[in-house]
């Protein structure tokens, strides 16, 4: 089964278990800009690419945000990396698709 993680603004669950678990964890990793995170500077994926041309930004955000979810969150598979984005703006809204593993329940 595939899950859709957007960067969409909600509340934490902090008894969260199971897919919710992980899925909440994907969110987190998407949410949070490495170096704001004090007791783990390297956490999330890195945002040095916000002032590049939008094509070049997303392409180097999915890398980036590929490897921080491969990273943080092995219980998933990245499946695929679609953007809501607003070129007027400059805006990228990632929605990150992924796969529980195989294995993990």
């Amino acid at each position: 089964m595939e899950y859709e993680v957007t960067t969409k603004r909600k509340g934490i669950d902090f008894g969260a278990t199971g897919v919710n678990e992980i899925l909440q964890n994907v969110w987190m990793i998407m949410s949070t800009v490495q170096y704001s995170c004090p007791l783990d500077r390297a956490f999330a994926w890195s945002a040095e690419d916000v002032d590049q041309p939008i094509t070049v930004a997303q392409a180097r955000m999915t890398a980036r945000l590929i490897d921080a979810i491969r990273r943080y969150e092995p219980r998933v598979e990245v499946v695929g990396v679609t953007y809501q984005s607003d070129h007027l703006s400059g805006r990228l809204n990632p929605v990150v698709k992924v796969r529980i593993a195989d294995g993990t329940f």
